[in-house]
């Protein structure tokens, strides 16, 4: 019986035909279950669907058509056995899954059909910003339209009907709809490569807290060149593990996507595997995680081959936990002595050759560790101090390395501006001459996978004789900042050595005592990186840090 409702075809002019609403009706009331179609816009079944008796579930549908200005170009109907109508599980379906149109066929005890109830999405309320006064119901949606959940609803309930006395204007409602869509939620800033994006917190921390890690989740989508349209933060005491928030919630962002033309949800917490597969069945935006952001501006800023290497790492290592499950129709015999029988499936293909090459990654990482090695032996020998620059991500250490040694290295006011170390020649007025280096800057929540692969980057910071904590005084957050370093620094094994705190950026900041002040609390330098002047005391103090370590 199920095989020949997938084989129906239905009018483009219809919602379903009397014949197939009977055979549904009756099927659903004999197995006590609801019954579904996924249809075509050539009224072609696409897939049939069972529930239980009070629901279906919708299997995932890919990503064709499902983006920028379009609808799906499918529509869904099932069956209901409580004779409730459309329910929040069939708005939320409609919206997350961009059907044309959401049916419910009423059965009555008897199992014959009853009314039939549809919605579908509204262009104008889903293009207008939240809180815009009522609008009137699309093109094509008929007299007796109406929007239902108050003012701009995002849905458009349409009149319940007998099936015999269902609309025969189905396909130009449709089309009326879909033009409505491009006309008022333009692509052209996606269709030019540019994402659009929503940031998303779920965090049991203080307000406070949240939102000043949601301000650097910012700063960074800016660095990695997205446009951020939204924030959102929600409070939990318990982390929902499958969706992290509430299906409510994520309706309510998807919604808000919509109505901004946003194609990226970026969340500022870890996504594992499954919250990651559980988010995107229910929605057709990209969806990634603080982690996988910065991954990415580093792979974009990442210049020098081992740089190249690093990232490459970090990403595989992110990656191999993370692949899906949905290859699995390409599973394939591997043929030869040995090979024959169930093979391997796509799936642990992938991973063999990314745990492969995380093992020649490995090796070359090796070779360019000892490449560094020979390198400061050299600088052993000749006797030559380094200072090494640390510090939080964009607090100005490129810039004052280039102030100080007459350098052009890229500096830029965004974070991870530079990632490759970067080491220069210094005279001291004295005549003592020192090697200082610029390395990576430190984040709060960075990668565990990527600490781990710039582990032969930090191996300079091991050979300083003086490392120079450069702090950006006028940001809002720099205690915070410099507790991060801090720890970062323990957890590398480098607290010990000796550290002179730089408190930069004094030029932005009007309160010239406070900054006194601060710099006597941290026994701290000040100085502007964009003026010489100021940098004498941070000289005489380099200079004497230098010295005592070498007695």
């Amino acid at each position: 019986m199920l095989e020949r409702l997938g084989s129906r075809r239905l009018g483009p002019d219809q919602i379903v035909t009397p014949e197939l609403a009977r055979s549904l009706a009756t099927l659903s009331r004999e197995t006590g279950r609801q019954l579904g179609l996924i249809i075509d816009r050539a009224g072609q079944v696409e897939l049939v669907l069972v529930g239980d008796h009070r629901s279906i579930m919708i299997p995932a549908l890919g990503q064709s058509r499902a983006a920028g200005g379009r609808l799906r170009g499918l529509r869904c109907l099932h069956t209901q056995l409580g004779g409730e109508g459309l329910t929040q599980d069939d708005f939320m379906d409609l919206l997350f899954l961009r059907f044309d149109l959401m049916s419910v066929l009423e059965v009555d005890p008897t199992g014959l059909p009853g009314k039939l109830h549809s919605a579908h999405l509204s262009p104008r309320a889903l293009s207008s910003p939240a809180g815009a006064e009522q609008l009137p119901p699309a093109a094509g949606a008929g007299p007796n339209a109406k929007e239902d959940g108050g003012v701009n609803a995002p849905w458009i309930l349409l009149p319940p009907r007998p099936v015999s006395r269902q609309s025969d204007q189905l396909r130009e409602m449709i089309t009326a709809l879909e033009g409505e869509f491009s006309r008022l939620r333009p692509v052209r800033e996606i269709d030019r490569g540019r994402d659009r994006a929503i940031l998303v917190s779920v965090s049991s921390a203080g307000r406070r807290q949240a939102e000043e890690s949601m301000a650097e989740l910012a700063e960074l989508a800016a660095s990695a060149g997205v446009q951020v349209l939204a924030r959102v933060i929600q409070r939990r005491d318990r982390i929902n593990p499958r969706l992290i928030l509430g299906r409510g919630k994520l309706g309510e962002i998807m919604l808000q996507a919509l109505q901004l033309n946003a194609n990226l949800l970026i969340f500022d917490q870890e996504l594992n595997p499954s919250q990651v597969r559980s988010i995107t069945d229910h929605t057709e935006m990209r969806v990634i995680d603080r982690t996988q952001l910065i991954l990415d501006i580093f792979a974009r800023r990442a210049l020098s081959r081992e740089g190249k290497l690093q990232i490459e790492m970090a990403q595989l290592k992110y990656m191999l936990p993370r692949l899906g499950t949905r290859d699995d129709a390409l599973s394939r015999l591997t043929g030869g002595i040995g090979g024959r029988g169930p093979g391997e499936t796509r799936l642990e293909v992938d991973r063999r050759r990314i745990r492969d090459r995380l093992t020649k990654l490995a090796a070359k990482l090796k070779e360019v560790s000892r490449e560094r090695y020979r390198r400061r032996e050299r600088r052993r020998k000749k006797e030559v101090p380094v200072l090494s620059l640390v510090g939080y991500t964009n607090a100005g250490k490129s810039t004052l390395l280039n102030a100080l040694t007459g350098s052009a290295i890229l500096a830029e006011d965004k974070l991870f501006a530079t990632l490759d170390p970067t080491s220069r020649r210094l005279r001291f007025p004295e005549e003592m001459e020192v090697i200082i280096t610029d390395t990576v800057g430190f984040i709060r929540h960075l990668p565990a996978e990527l600490l781990q692969a710039f582990k032969a980057t930090l191996e300079e910071l091991g050979e300083a004789d003086v490392l120079i904590h450069v702090v950006d005084i006028s940001n809002p957050r720099f205690a915070e900042h410099i507790k991060v370093v801090e720890q970062l620094l323990r957890e590398l094994d480098l607290a010990e050595l000796p550290r002179l705190t730089v408190l930069n950026k004094i030029d932005r900041v009007a309160d010239q005592e406070w900054v006194r002040e601060q710099a006597a609390l941290y026994d701290a330098v000040m100085v502007s990186a964009l003026d010489p002047a100021t940098f004498p005391p941070l000289l005489e103090r380099a200079r004497h840090a230098v010295l005592k370590s070498w007695q």
